[in-house]
């Protein structure tokens, strides 16, 4: 969140409206409250197994934000169809695989649990489907023989704080290729 809001001046052509969240300990509130963007909690737990409930909530604090573009960060929620098809085109995630490898959890250890010689991290649209929407970016990231699941973790978040920003800035001027950095 914090590399998408600090990349977000001058000539970029997207404001952040809101950091939203559902955990008031999020360290991202605290970090927008400082640069000045205004923050809303909205907790799951009080919902239950109630997802649509907790999402007509998330939608009440969205549309007083008016957001053009949702961009998740760390938001650990498996979203419905119905919300996710209101806001259809309009709503971006980052994930930590190569995907369509590796949806879901865990994906640095799975990575080297297979065996496999690169991960990554991707930026895509999100759809009804899990992890499922058009890939926009990735990097790739090469895993060493000594690599851990946090050691990995930690090289492909550098990598995520250089592509979801390069691609906020493209998909909010409506650019939707694809692109792969290195």
């Amino acid at each position: 969140m914090v590399s998408l809001v600090d990349d977000m001046t001058g000539d970029h052509p997207a404001r952040p409206v809101l950091v939203l969240s559902n955990r008031a300990d999020a360290g991202g509130l605290e970090k927008a409250k400082a640069r000045g963007i205004p923050t809303a909690v909205v907790d799951h737990r009080p919902f239950g197994s109630d997802r649509p409930a907790f999402e007509d909530a998330l939608n009440h604090v969205l549309d007083q934000a008016r957001p053009d573009i949702l961009c998740l960060a760390g938001f650990m929620r498996v979203l419905t169809e119905g919300f996710v098809t209101r806001w259809q085109g309009k709503m971006l995630n980052i994930h930590p695989s190569l995907l369509p490898k590796y949806k879901g959890l865990h994906t640095h250890q799975r990575a080297i649990d297979a065996g496999d010689a690169e991960a990554g991290c991707s930026v895509h649209e999100v759809t009804a489907e899990l992890d499922g929407g058009q890939v926009l970016g990735q990097v790739r990231v090469p895993i060493a023989a000594d690599d851990t699941a946090d050691s990995l973790a930690a090289k492909v978040l550098v990598q995520e704080h250089r592509l979801y920003p390069l691609i906020l800035r493209r998909f909010a001027e409506g650019v939707t290729t694809r692109i792969d950095l290195t």
